[in-house]
């Protein structure tokens, strides 16, 4: 039987981290299952180099080559050591936060940087699995990582640049569907998923799959909140007063921005829920216990249909 292949491409700020941990943490018993895992620290640890040729080479063909040789060997060994499912984790497929704020557009790159990961897999890629995320706490998080890592504070322009760019999730998993068009593209929505490592790895591995349930509820890598920023400013001798006095989690964006944001993310979840043009299949939790039998209508029941009958009889 071949491998099935699922590529987890973050995006970033979804947990991707914490998941990561969890499927390390647990792996002694996943291999025992047939499921294999490569995380960040064997993809960038040379496996993926060449996929994206470095600016400037000459040698952008040669290198492409060598990444596939490399990861068809990896491939190789995984199936000979029993491998029948293989995650491979890594939100820096589709791009990198700081080229998103740079352009204030989301991973513009995404379907070029696809096409370039499938090709060194040889097209044995089955599963594409995606988390989206809100965008103004999605730009928020980014934002905030990226001051406590050093970087200047947005100015205002670059805040109302982030908030008229019409770029969202439906154009990223178009870009994606488009570079891989025989992949299927799962679609994981973070407010509903972040926190449950267990329930991403059944809906990517499959309900075949005894999930693991230890360090299923790390939270790792969180975005730093306003007196972590604070700190980080002093740090490097700037003034803190220039996040003002508030408290909690770092939100830069106005009233009317943040309305904006949370628009362009509803559109997105629409046509998801639609069926996405039949590219992706949006992932819900719908648990037994929340639904019923529809209860009988009784004299304290009112809606539309009382006011319509009761026209009728005047």
């Amino acid at each position: 039987m071949p491998m099935d292949i699922i590529l987890h491409i973050g995006a970033h700020r979804t947990a991707s981290t914490s998941f990561q941990a969890y499927m390390r943490a647990n792996a002694l018993e996943l291999t025992r299952q047939g499921v294999g895992f490569w995380g960040p620290g064997r993809t960038r640890d040379g496996l993926f180099s060449g996929i994206i040729p470095s600016n400037g080479s000459p040698r952008l063909a040669r290198q492409a080559r060598m990444a596939k040789g490399r990861i068809a060997i990896a491939l190789d060994r995984a199936a000979a050591n029993g491998t029948k499912t293989l995650i491979v984790s890594d939100e820096n497929v589709i791009g990198a936060p700081r080229r998103n704020i740079k352009d204030t557009v989301l991973y513009g790159g995404a379907g070029e940087r696809m096409a370039r990961h499938l090709a060194a897999f040889g097209d044995g890629v089955t599963r594409i699995v995606l988390a989206v995320r809100c965008f103004d706490s999605y730009w928020s998080s980014v934002l905030a990582y990226g001051i406590n890592r050093g970087h200047a504070l947005p100015s205002p322009e670059l805040l109302d640049a982030m908030t008229q760019q019409t770029r969202g999730w439906r154009d990223v998993i178009t870009d994606l569907s488009c570079a891989a068009p025989g992949a299927e593209i799962l679609v994981l929505p973070h407010e509903s998923f972040g926190g449950m490592a267990e329930r991403r790895l059944q809906i990517m591995a499959g309900e075949h799959v005894a999930v693991p349930l230890r360090h299923h509820r790390l939270w790792l890598n969180r975005a730093p909140d306003l007196q972590a920023l604070r700190h980080a400013l002093v740090l490097r001798g700037e003034d803190p007063a220039r996040l003002g006095t508030q408290e909690g989690r770092y939100h830069p964006f106005d009233a009317a921005q943040s309305a904006r944001l949370r628009e362009l993310y509803q559109d997105d979840m629409f046509w998801l829920a639609s069926g996405a043009d039949g590219l992706a299949t949006l992932m819900t939790e719908q648990p037994r216990d929340q639904t019923g039998i529809t209860p009988q209508r009784d004299p304290l029941t009112r809606g539309q249909d009382n006011d319509r009958q009761q026209g009728q009889v005047a």
